[in-house]
């Protein structure tokens, strides 16, 4: 009889793990509740309660509690003093337990929503860290090729000197061509038999005539 109880057992460990379990109805529904709903209601909850107005709405409601159950008529009291206010206690203590949970809810939605925007705050953080060192990169790498780039001072330096050489070879070649234009005229007015008149056409012997004989 132990043999095919342990079978019975395996069969059912081997169905469970290898099969998924068949969702069972319930005899009573469970009520279902939107979670965010539910929290954005206990945030506006707690909100209200941390504001004076809250205060004052509370401690209006317990001064008119207190003073009809302690003024009015004992017929007309419904939580007379002898019974020293346990309606007004119970209420006081049902606001209590409730707004302890819906304020701890909101809080902790509240925690949720900072760690999230903690999360983009950081990676908003990484990114301008990033960009920014991409910024400097580039600005260091814009100075280093300003370095070979010929800025306007230094253009106009070039074309000063430049024009300086111009008009030192523009001297030197109109000193030269002076010395070789007064070298030429010294050598013409030096030349032989140069400014004296040679002889005359018609002058000197003339050609002989030979003369008859006897």
């Amino acid at each position: 009889m132990a043999e095919p109880r342990q079978s019975r057992t395996q069969r059912r460990e081997a169905v469970s793990l290898d099969t998924p379990r068949e969702s069972r109805r319930t005899l009573l529904s469970r009520p279902q509740v939107d979670p965010d709903a539910f929290g954005r209601a206990s945030e506006a909850f707690a909100r209200f309660m941390g504001t004076g107005r809250f205060l004052v709405y509370m401690t209006g409601f317990v001064a008119i509690w207190l003073a009809w159950n302690t003024f009015a008529p004992e017929s007309a009291q419904f939580d007379p003093r002898s019974l020293n206010y346990t309606l007004l206690t119970l209420i006081l203590s049902l606001q209590a337990s409730y707004a302890a949970p819906l304020i701890l809810l909101a809080q902790n939605r509240q925690d949720d929503r900072d760690r999230v925007l903690n999360e983009q705050d950081r990676a908003r953080d990484e990114r301008g860290l990033a960009d920014t060192e991409y910024l400097t990169r580039e600005v260091a790498a814009l100075r280093i090729a300003l370095r070979d780039v010929a800025t306007r001072d230094f253009v106009r330096s070039e074309l000063r000197s430049i024009l300086e050489e111009l008009a030192e070879e523009g001297t030197a070649t109109a000193s030269r061509d002076a010395k070789r234009k007064g070298g030429k005229k010294r050598k013409r007015a030096g030349e032989p038999g140069a400014g004296t008149p040679g002889p005359a056409a018609g002058s000197g012997p003339g050609p002989e005539v030979p003369t008859p004989e006897g």
